[in-house]
């Protein structure tokens, strides 16, 4: 018996990369896949039928059941299509694994606007188009059934998210997936709906492109050794999320190598309130405001810095 037996998950993005290995490791685990790749390449150009079929051919020469869909994540349509498809095929939705996603790199000053709005559309619209007519038809079947669903969102963020210079849209874009998912989990839950993100440290060709990581992400020299960046070790987290009877809602989870972490989230610092009598002047916060900033450093807006989640990775003994 597979943790998943009889869940109907559709994962976007599946044709390669992590979301590949989603697919792969879930069917292992009894689930039914809807595969969905548009088959482009890393900036999100171009289409192919090739790499979606292809994870659905693995799916059911290991006795999986699974079908292809070649959507774009962008499209209105398309996400109803992902949503239809699956319940045409299956006869049913449990899970929705958001994973799609492109890079066009490039510093703010130089940034064109269509490299923008490509990279919000792929990640931000991308997240939201399937998982709104996902919601629609969960929302309709508790009405049916007048009870809970089950069912799951399983979104993508990045460790980006925290600031990775070179990624203005990039890291817009990861972190409006994390505060999204967090709308997701309170307005769903009413109908047995569970939202929750990752940001998934691993070897993509996402990661592959990214200026200063190529080298750190590289497989081990020694084939003996752990790999801590292999794709394949973010989707057991992806599974568990996905399980009936998972506890977590709302949460943004790091995740790579052996580790799995909740990120604390975006924080206010109460002991570091400061307030006047009143309505602020500016020489009063010149005089007071630089306060805030004692025992910090000045980009502390942000609790936990990209560069964080790198600190001791892999290096953590098994927790007991």
């Amino acid at each position: 018996m597979g943790t998943l037996d009889g869940r109907v998950v559709i994962i976007t993005g599946a044709g390669r990369g992590i979301g590949r290995e989603h697919a792969l490791f879930m069917a292992s685990e009894g689930a039914k896949v809807v595969v969905n790749d548009l088959g482009g390449n890393i900036d999100g150009s171009g289409s192919d039928v090739g790499p979606a079929q292809e994870v659905v051919d693995e799916i059911r020469a290991m006795g999986g059941e699974a079908i292809a869909n070649t959507d774009s994540v962008t499209s209105w349509e398309g996400g109803q299509r992902m949503v239809n498809a699956a319940v045409e095929a299956f006869g049913d939705l449990h899970v929705l694994v958001n994973n799609a996603g492109i890079l066009r790199d490039r510093v703010l000053v130089n940034m064109t606007e269509e490299e923008w709005d490509a990279v919000i559309s792929v990640h931000l619209k991308g997240h939201f188009a399937p998982s709104r007519w996902a919601a629609a038809y969960w929302r309709e079947k508790s009405k049916e059934i007048n009870g809970p669903v089950n069912a799951a969102i399983v979104n993508t963020a990045s460790g980006a998210m925290l600031g990775n210079p070179g990624q203005t849209n990039y890291t817009a874009a990861k972190a409006g997936i994390a505060a999204a998912t967090l709308v997701m989990a309170q307005e769903l839950s009413r109908y047995g709906v569970r939202a929750n993100c990752l940001a998934p440290l691993a070897r993509t060709r996402l990661t592959l492109q990214t200026p200063g990581l190529g080298d750190t992400v590289a497989p081990p020299e020694d084939p003996s050794e752990f790999d801590k960046f292999d794709p394949a070790n973010i989707s057991p987290l992806v599974a568990y999320l996905s399980t009936a009877d998972c506890p977590f809602n709302g949460g943004v989870f790091h995740v790579g190598g052996n580790e799995v972490g909740l990120y604390g989230g975006w924080s206010l610092d109460g002991d570091q309130i400061i307030a006047a009598d009143g309505r602020w002047t500016v020489e009063g916060l010149q005089s007071l405001a630089p306060r805030m900033l004692e025992g910090r450093g000045k980009l502390a807006s942000i609790t936990t810095h990209i560069n964080d989640t790198f600190k001791g990775f892999g290096q953590r003994p098994p927790t007991v």
